[in-house]
């Protein structure tokens, strides 16, 4: 297994964010803040790439044993075929994309009655998507990017059938589409071919919970739990770490408009997420992030770092205790990621 960088949840830091005043990171900075963070791989949109030597960015992930996944969006088969061929440029194995459709918190009520063709539009347009991936030798990975739920991701895999179509599994965001995070886990482990690691701090509310940035390891995902199922069935596994978005998501699992767009759940399922949710609920607090408070551009990136930092010491530790694990590189006491 491998634990990489992801350019999400460091926006601000990134140059990224529309209110973000730093300039944007190309792909060779980030392959470089990767390997000064002890890091063995990257995730990047097309957009950091742009204007870059892309053989030299090849040299650099060799030398330094990066694995290169490429970032891309949507179920449009042309766009993500764009995304492939730089993929096969780069030397990466894996193209990861969304659909959206929902907002963020699972929240499907603005797509009423619409659902269920647009999965069906997802449907033709990934099965096409794979196609191309399958003659180009990559892994298209869809993520649940608290939009899809488990029970659509393993349709899309059952219907696309092909091995170079599956999932890419964001840790935290299972809660999202109302679903505990291990059992998600469990459920779509056999179609796995990346992951996001990112954590949560869980929030009660009258008509759900608020899910909220934290640094991995200090939220309510339980990483050595995730760790042995990869071990178990992916033992070559990338993991990019992605702090969540600045931006808390509200998951309202009792409003009354919430599921009708949603698969069937037992009552059994929804008591399992939910005693899950009130064990891990914290106490009431102002949960804002900076950026939701409009607090100065520096101050979002202090706290962006400062949960990067976390997260990155939090991951290194857990994989040293894990069967042996050293990462391949030391992490440096200066540069970028103690600069900010």
């Amino acid at each position: 297994m491998k634990v990489g960088l992801s350019v999400y949840g460091t926006t601000y830091m990134m140059g990224l964010h529309p209110k973000s005043g730093q300039p944007r990171i190309t792909a060779m900075q980030l392959m470089q803040r990767a390997v000064e963070a002890g890091l063995e791989g990257v995730e990047m949109p097309l957009q950091v790439v742009e204007g870059e030597d892309i053989q030299t960015l090849v040299r650099y992930a060799e030398k330094h044993r990066l694995y290169v996944t490429v970032a891309s969006g949507g179920y449009d088969p042309d766009k993500l075929e764009t995304a492939m061929d730089m993929a096969v440029r780069l030397g990466a194995k894996t193209v990861r994309t969304v659909v959206g459709g929902a907002h963020y918190g699972g929240d499907r009520r603005p797509m009423a009655g619409r659902w269920q063709s647009f999965m069906q539009e997802v449907l033709a347009g990934l099965a096409k998507a794979t196609a191309t991936a399958e003659r180009k030798g990559l892994q298209l990975a869809l993520e649940n990017h608290q939009d899809v739920a488990s029970e659509e991701l393993l349709w899309l895999c059952e219907q696309i059938g092909s091995s170079h179509f599956g999932i890419t599994l964001d840790t935290g965001n299972p809660l999202a589409t109302a679903e505990e995070p291990i059992a998600f886990a469990k459920r779509i482990m056999p179609h796995l071919k990346h992951v996001h690691l990112k954590d949560y701090w869980i929030y009660l509310t009258e008509e759900g919970y608020r899910l909220v940035r934290c640094p991995i390891g200090q939220g309510a995902v339980d990483f050595p739990a995730l760790l042995e199922l990869f071990a178990e069935h992916h033992p070559e596994m990338t993991m990019s770490i992605e702090v969540g978005a600045l931006e808390a998501r509200h998951t309202r699992v009792w409003a009354d408009d919430y599921w009708p767009e949603y698969p069937p759940r037992s009552a059994a399922q929804l008591a399992e997420t939910m005693r899950f949710v009130h064990t891990h609920a914290r106490a009431q607090a102002d949960w804002r992030t900076p950026h939701e408070k409009n607090e100065p551009e520096r101050a979002v990136i202090a706290y962006e770092n400062h949960q990067l930092l976390a997260s990155i010491a939090y991951m290194q530790g857990l994989m040293r205790t894990f069967r042996g694990y050293t990462p391949l590189h030391d992490q440096t006491e200066g540069g970028w990621l103690h600069a900010n």
